[in-house]
């Protein structure tokens, strides 16, 4: 028999169609992911009960060539994936449960069909091997075959949230997302026309009549986490009322084509576990057992919380200058782990913050040893890794050696000392060697890490390039050894500040010794030539959170047009007015002026702003007026009252509007902007606020926010700005009672002032969205309104937890550097201090030394390691700061402060 590895997929379909005579009766089409076929002519339907039939890389050809055998008999159409490689994706502990394990799907022409289809591909398939699909009902006991209900056409609308979802229709015809989660839910109108073969599980939040026990002994408390992989749970052995953890390892996922998966991994571990039994380095092995077919591992449960968690809280709860200390004391450790492990004869293979356990006592524990190696048994071949902590050579599958755990090492002691490991995105064509580009990156944080020289090298040493010059846990002991008294790295020619006239200085290296005027050029360079005025998206963004509409400021076209069009207005770049007529007249054709959604970043409103901007730059009398009409139509109704999605944000674009227009119609639009939010604020003990309401259909509901994105802090911004308007005294009034709030709701930890997402919370880092960087720049336009020293105490204060969190952040706008540092432009501008205009400059420094030269471009990570071009976590957010870092100028989405 041919093996699995020899076989085409598509090949399969064409013999298939060929022997059967039936190839005139089907069309097929193929893209990257999927090949689909469809019967002539076709008929779909909009939704129902699909079927989906799972398979393994192994298995996927058998499976294909049976159901093949029944699907084309008949006259619904279907789609497979088209390649083993695809297959295997669909089955990596990395697919979204959701998604996961869905390698056949059918879309029946009825109920009546979909059941008997269902019938025969069970009997077609039964015996083969697949993974579960958890999103679907298993037809019957061990069953490849699937059902759930759902969407047969691509269907999306915007939710409440400004976000694209999936949707289905009820009965009278209301639409109901369609959500894709790893759990059965049909909607409660949909009649089940398969047999009840299988009990449906209980689904998040149904009270079940007993604890879940697994394996007969360990009773289920909580689970940590769920991935496609399985879950691991915090639990209890009944036997010894001992607290064990428990991991599970779901059949056939992450399987490869000998028929291996990850239960082998957990298989691996339990030997682990059990050969380092007594020796405090990892937790006990307790018992290995299956259960409902699925593998488990049961272990001692080690009181305290990753090293992951540890750095985050830690270095929130005690401020920086201690974190400095306690970091570089827990990096001993660390070394000192990694030695202990290499003295037994174990290489880790997957060293990581959140597979580090640090106990209360601060001693630290191996945990999640399934990839590791002992030095008497044979390694599983994996190319699974984490990226930025598993060495080059690991992610490629070489052989085991001890030197990837040093590099693993390496990365691991960088990000507790610094926050994070950079995301250095491969350059293209081949350009400056990985370990030059980090110490190009670690150059650049120098000023706010304070780095002693010695531990500079001994994360370099570790993270070398070659295998064979990394340093040893020895060597960089020795390093750690001269850090008794860290001291600041001395300047050089490399990170002294830069300064140019009327902009902010900007420190730190720039990559292949190209100066910040040359990276925004690359970077503009990008954008002109990622445009696709033919796609459904004009540039290419990332979706991992979720789409957006194509046309907002968040995330969408808007927000790129912004920036070029400032670009453009201080240099003049002769490529843009043309670019800029195609683009906003790309947006107008798709925008809706009967009833545009509100709000600023994810509403039309905003996308009016970008568009009145770009037509008054270029003379576009025709984008000028389409803005005006479109700021002007009356809004969908709105429950969200923020700046990102609600009133607020409607209101701050009618201010501008108005401000360069003289149109009254803006004027009373901001003002009524301003009275209804002055109605809608609550008063409790803990401030004023916005909660969100339970109209929203939101995940929020209820949530009362302190931040600029979607809470008091950018309400409290426009009420400010509006009372200049309507010379209303409630809307003053209530701009500062947000004040008044947010004084009361500071955490001070040293210098730095930070804030909560919600009262009463916990502080959260300090971004635009929900942080320092947003709430500071309400508190500086409120002092420079009332002259009270408590909000530009606060403000300055946000400045140092800005700095302080610098070089663990991300660059973008939304949750990162670049919001942060206009944040801090903002601060200079007012208080006329230069300190702040120099940590801007460092901001910027760190940004630059994340850039990667693509194609003649420059581009730059987002928060999950993708090239996005949008606003809030790509490329135009960023270009923005750095644009005004050299040339000045007011900050986007903002409105001048007046007297």
């Amino acid at each position: 028999m041919t093996s699995a590895t020899e076989v085409e997929l598509e090949d399969l379909l064409r013999r298939a169609l060929h022997a059967t005579g039936t190839g005139a009766r089907w069309a097929v089409e193929a893209d990257d992911m999927w090949c689909r076929v469809a019967p002539v002519p076709a008929t779909r339907r909009e939704q129902g009960w699909k079927l989906h039939v799972s398979a393994t890389a192994a298995s996927a050809p058998e499976v294909l060539t049976k159901a093949l055998d029944v699907l084309l008999r008949e006259k619904s159409g279907f789609k497979f994936a088209r390649s083993l490689e695809r297959v295997g994706a669909l089955n990596s502990r990395a697919t979204p449960r959701g998604n996961a394990g869905k390698f056949i799907t059918v879309y029946p022409r009825s109920d009546a069909e979909a059941a008997a289809l269902a019938r025969d591909l069970h009997a077609a398939t039964t015996g083969l091997a697949g993974p579960r699909i958890l999103s679907d009902q298993p037809y019957a006991p061990h069953s490849l075959v699937h059902y759930r209900y759902g969407a047969f056409v691509g269907r999306r609308r915007l939710s409440d949230d400004g976000l694209l979802v999936w949707f289905i229709e009820d009965p009278d015809g209301n639409p109901v997302e369609d959500k894709r989660t790893g759990r059965y839910a049909p909607p409660p109108w949909a009649v089940c026309p398969f047999p009840a073969s299988v009990p449906v599980a209980p689904q998040d939040g149904e009270a079940t009549s007993r604890p879940v026990v697994l394996g007969g002994r360990f009773a289920v408390r909580e689970a940590i986490r769920q991935t496609n992989k399985g879950g691991v749970y915090r639990g209890s052995d009944t036997r010894t009322g001992a607290g064990v953890v428990i991991k599970e390892a779901r059949p056939h996922v992450e399987g490869d084509a000998s028929g291996g998966d990850v239960r082998d991994w957990l298989r691996a571990e339990a030997r682990t576990l059990e050969k380092l039994k007594g020796t405090g380095l990892a937790p006990e092995a307790v018992a290995l057992f299956e259960h409902a077919g699925h593998l488990f591992l049961a272990q001692d449960e080690v009181p305290g919380v990753t090293l992951r968690t540890w750095v985050a809280e830690h270095f929130r709860d005690v401020g920086a200058e201690r974190y400095r200390a306690d970091a570089l004391a827990q990096v001993a450790r660390l070394v000192d782990l990694v030695a202990a492990a290499h003295a037994r004869g174990l290489v880790l293979r997957d060293f990581t913050p959140g597979n580090v356990m640090v106990r209360p006592d601060g001693g630290l524990c191996l945990i999640d040893l399934e990839l590791a190696v002992l030095e008497d048994e044979d390694a599983l071949p994996t190319r699974v890794g984490t990226p930025g902590f598993s060495a080059p050579e690991r992610l490629a599958d070489a052989p085991v050696r001890p030197t990837a755990d040093y590099y693993s090492l390496g990365a691991t002691a960088c990000f507790v000392l610094a926050g994070k490991v950079p995301n250095l995105l491969p350059e293209e064509p081949v350009g400056r060697p990985a370990e030059e580009r980090l110490a190009a990156w670690l150059a650049a944080c120098t000023g706010p890490l304070r780095l002693p020289d010695a531990v500079v090298d001994m994360i370099l040493g570790l993270m070398r390039d070659d295998p064979a010059e990394r340093w040893d846990p020895s060597r960089a002991r020795e390093a750690l050894r001269r850090t008794d008294h860290p001291a600041a790295r001395p300047g050089s020619a490399e990170t002294t500040a830069v300064r140019r006239p009327g902009s902010s200085a900007v420190a730190g290296p720039v990559p292949d010794g190209r100066t910040a005027d040359e990276v925004v050029a690359g970077l503009v360079d990008h954008l002109v030539d990622s445009m696709t005025p033919a796609d459904d998206r004009l540039w290419p963004v990332s979706t991992l959170t979720g789409e957006s509409d194509p046309c907002t400021v968040q995330q969408g076209a808007a927000g790129v047009l912004a920036v070029l069009t400032r670009y453009f207005e201080v240099t003049g770049d002769p490529r843009l007015p043309g670019l800029l007529s195609t683009a906003g007249r790309w947006i107008a054709d798709r925008t809706d002026l009967r009833s545009p959604r509100p709000g600023l970043h994810f509403g039309g409103r905003g996308t009016a702003w970008a568009l009145y901007d770009a037509g008054r730059a270029i003379d576009d009398r025709r984008l000028v007026e389409h803005a005006l009409d479109l700021a002007l139509a009356p809004p969908q109704r709105t429950p969200h009252h923020d700046v990102t999605h609600g009133t607020a944000g409607s209101g701050l674009a009618a201010l501008h509007l108005w401000r360069h227009t003289g149109d009254a119609r803006f004027a009373d639009l901001a003002v009524d902007a301003a009275d209804r939010l002055t109605a809608a604020a609550r008063r409790e003990p803990s401030g004023v606020g916005w909660p969100v309401p339970a109209e929203a259909d939101s995940p929020e509901d209820g949530k009362r926010y302190l931040g600029f994105a979607h809470g008091a802090a950018g309400i409290g911004f426009f009420l400010l700005a509006a009372s200049d308007l309507s010379r209303q005294p409630d809307h003053r009034a209530t701009a500062l009672e947000v004040g008044e709030g947010l004084v009361a709701d500071a955490v001070r930890i040293g210098e730095a002032a930070q804030w909560p997402a919600q009262s009463g919370d916990l502080p959260t880092a300090p971004y635009w969205c929900h942080g320092s960087a947003g709430i500071g720049t309400f508190l500086v336009r409120l002092w420079q309104a009332t002259g009270d020293d408590r909000f530009g105490d606060l403000a300055r204060g946000s400045a140092h937890a800005v700095a302080e969190r610098a070089s663990r952040a991300p660059l973008s706008q939304c949750h990162g550097l670049a919001g942060n540092g206009d944040f801090l432009l903002d601060l200079a501008d007012a208080t006329g201090d230069p300190v702040h205009r120099d940590m801007a400059g460092e901001l910027a420094g760190l940004i630059l030394a994340e850039g990667t030269r693509r194609q003649g471009h420059v581009v730059f990570p987002n928060e999950y390691g993708e090239v996005s071009t949008s606003w809030s976590d790509g490329s135009a957010g960023i270009l923005a700061f750095l644009l005004r870092t050299l040339h000045g100028g007011p900050r986007h989405w903002t409105v001048e402060q007046r007297g």
